[in-house]
């Protein structure tokens, strides 16, 4: 059993269930997703630092997240945090476009690359996430993998009707992934699972070193 073929088990142990899910997780070659000091370490199930206070983030989240939006393959998807560009790749294993956005420029550069020595065609753009992307939208799903304080207001108005937005909700040390759902009696917010991400700073998420004042939905 490959390193890639043992991490999809672990995935269906810890109860991960959309097989389309777990088929793109093992079609994405995370090693290039990684920084070279870590590529023994890519087929772990954790979270790894890349630089600049970001990390790839861990596959089980990964599928999680990917799970919650139940994508089917025709959506435009917007990946929030690129950060190593990960996220992106799966995505867009499973949607038919994926658009990404990440604060920090060095990161998106390398996003871009990564993504592209993969083989995928994603338009990662260097930026405020927690804005989104307006000149996209709408989308039929949008991922962020990092923690707001709230889901951000903006990423919420670019979602398409019947759109899906993944994102973890809470302080700076745990949270809740929430998903948020734009449906014909407004806005639904559901809770999903416990999970630990690294801040989104930006004008709707955290500030750099302090913390965030969002409205609530």
């Amino acid at each position: 059993m490959t390193p890639r073929e043992r991490l999809v088990a672990r995935l269906r142990r810890n109860g991960v269930r959309d097989e389309r899910v777990l088929d793109a997780i093992g079609r994405v070659p995370r090693e290039l997703f990684v920084p070279a000091g870590l590529r023994a370490r890519a087929y772990e199930d954790a979270a790894l630092p890349i630089g600049h206070g970001a990390t790839i983030s861990q596959p089980t989240m990964v599928a999680r997240l990917c799970e919650e939006l139940r994508l089917t393959g025709d959506e435009r998807v917007l990946d929030v945090g690129t950060g190593s560009g990960y996220q992106a790749a799966v995505l867009a294993e499973l949607a038919a476009e994926v658009v990404g956005i990440e604060l920090v420029p060095e990161l998106a550069e390398r996003a871009r690359a990564a993504l592209a020595a993969a083989g995928y065609e994603v338009e990662v753009h260097t930026g405020d996430g927690t804005l989104g992307l307006p000149a996209r939208a709408p989308y039929d799903a949008i991922a962020v993998a990092a923690a707001a304080p709230a889901p951000p207001p903006a990423l919420v108005a670019q979602l398409a009707p019947g759109g899906r937005l993944a994102v973890p909700v809470g302080g700076r040390g745990e949270q809740w992934l929430e998903v948020v759902l734009r449906g014909e009696r407004g806005v639904e917010v559901v809770r999903s699972v416990a999970c630990r991400f690294v801040p989104l700073v930006g004008e709707q998420g955290f500030a750099a070193g302090g913390s965030g004042q969002v409205p609530h939905l």
